[in-house]
């Protein structure tokens, strides 16, 4: 070019990479150049006497206007970093350098598409976050938490949950679950969407169309070593901004990062589980009922409220395995076990101590005498005959109930007592139960 030679500035400004915005006081384009349309993919006519706001994606708007004012106050932004929603949908991350001219009354500013770095940055940064909340969550829902915080860093998440297969049980589950609309339950069309995923092991990408169809909803499968055993969902209600083959791919990324994580933490969960309860029937074990039976002893102590423990076993349980094999004493003990759940609250708490002994933990029993109400119901729902593996098994039980604080105040002592009652009332004759009577001396 030779000096002083006549030359349009706006050809030269239509052949920078980076494009050029000029916005008035009312928050329009007056002009752009040419890179807009590489960048936002609409041509210069159609951003200009456009509100600047419009074009960009919707979580970023009020932090976008509040930079604005700034740079209209005299703040100069160099590095302005946010989001705006192309024509296609797609969403684009641009950096900004801006500032206001005084004289002319206009924002000027300089935009750099860095959508490509920050996808970088964003999956590096994404991958040691994962990591991090790998190693210090506590349980899965927080585990969720944190992954929902990374993904939010990644694509538009605003509404995302976790969707987990149980193999064994052939069941869903949904153990996160953030919609901006609705979280208090999972829609039949998205479980039918989350079951086509599972069972494909394939993503599923539905973006709005000319038809009227306006979901815009992204799922990818949790492949892990034993199969897929779940899902990621993330759903967005602009349908200006679709997600495309790369937020697949981002979360995809992040899916096959967690995958491994979830089934860890599931085995870790199942092996505390198992250590904890017993493994027929599900029930908890001697050691963690005794330490919740210590528990609610001093919660009862502190609030001053009664507490009632029956000891039970099955009268005839010996004869079942004697006559019908071991098969169907097992058998007999889940069914107990079942039937003892739908005799008591969820806030009780039902143990199997061994062979076909049970407690029973009833929380805040006012007056005493509710709790030989319990014990009745229990007697009843045992004494009905049991149908397993095509034979009619009856087996009633005996119960002793001790009572906090007429019979003792300490956990050791008061199942003496309770197992006390029930060979009491076994002696008796059996299926009955029947309150301690110790001598107070004993107590």
């Amino acid at each position: 070019m030779k000096p002083n030679s006549p030359v349009s500035l706006n050809n030269v400004m239509d052949l920078l990479l980076d494009a050029i915005c000029v916005v008035d006081v009312q928050g329009h384009f007056v002009f752009v150049s040419a890179a807009c349309e590489r960048i936002f993919g609409y041509t210069p006519e159609e951003m200009i006497g456009k509100p600047m706001i419009d074009f960009v994606f919707h979580e970023d708007r009020p932090r976008t206007l509040q930079a604005a004012a700034e740079i209209v106050a005299g703040h100069p932004q160099p590095h302005f970093e946010n989001r705006y929603v192309r024509k296609d949908g797609q969403i684009v991350h641009v950096m900004w350098s801006a500032r206001w001219s005084e004289t002319d009354q206009v924002r000027v500013a300089v935009a750099r598409d860095v959508t490509q770095r920050k996808r970088a940055d964003s999956m590096q940064a994404a991958l040691y976050a994962i990591s991090e909340a790998a190693h210090w969550a506590e349980d899965l829902v927080t585990l969720f938490q944190q992954i929902h915080q990374i993904i939010g860093g990644l694509l538009p998440a605003a509404n995302f949950f976790v969707s987990l297969y149980d193999e064994d049980k052939a069941a869903l589950s949904f153990p996160y679950l953030v919609d901006e609309h609705d979280s208090s339950h999972m829609e039949p069309a998205t479980t039918a969407l989350i079951e086509e995923i599972i069972r494909g092991g394939q993503i599923l990408l539905l973006t709005p169309d000319a038809k009227g169809h306006s979901l815009n909803w992204l799922g990818v499968p949790l492949n892990a070593k034993k199969g897929v055993i779940g899902a990621l969902v993330v759903k967005n209600y602009h349908a200006e901004a679709r997600y495309t083959l790369e937020d697949v791919e981002l979360l995809q990324f992040v899916a096959n990062q967690v995958a491994p994580v979830i089934e860890r933490k599931q085995m870790e969960a199942w092996l505390q589980h198992i250590a904890r309860h017993d493994p027929l029937t599900g029930l908890p074990n001697r050691e963690l009922f005794h330490d919740r039976l210590q528990t609610a002893l001093r919660c009862a102590e502190r609030l001053r409220t009664p507490l009632a423990l029956l000891y039970l076993d099955l009268d005839k349980f010996k004869q079942v395995n004697d006559v019908f094999g071991h098969q169907v004493g097992d058998l007999l003990l889940q069914e107990v076990a079942h039937r003892l759940r739908q005799c008591v609250r969820e806030s009780d708490t039902i143990g199997r101590v061994g062979g076909d002994e049970f407690l029973v933990l009833l929380n805040g029993v006012s007056p005493p005498e509710c709790a030989e109400v319990v014990a009745e119901k229990i007697r009843v729902a045992l004494d009905r005959p049991f149908d397993l593996a095509g034979h009619t098994v009856h087996a009633p039980p005996s119960i002793g109930i001790a009572l906090y604080p007429e019979h003792s105040n300490d956990y050791t002592q008061l199942i003496r007592h309770a197992d006390e009652a029930m060979y009491e009332a076994k002696r008796n004759g059996g299926n009955r139960f029947q309150v301690s009577t110790l001598p107070s001396s004993q107590k």
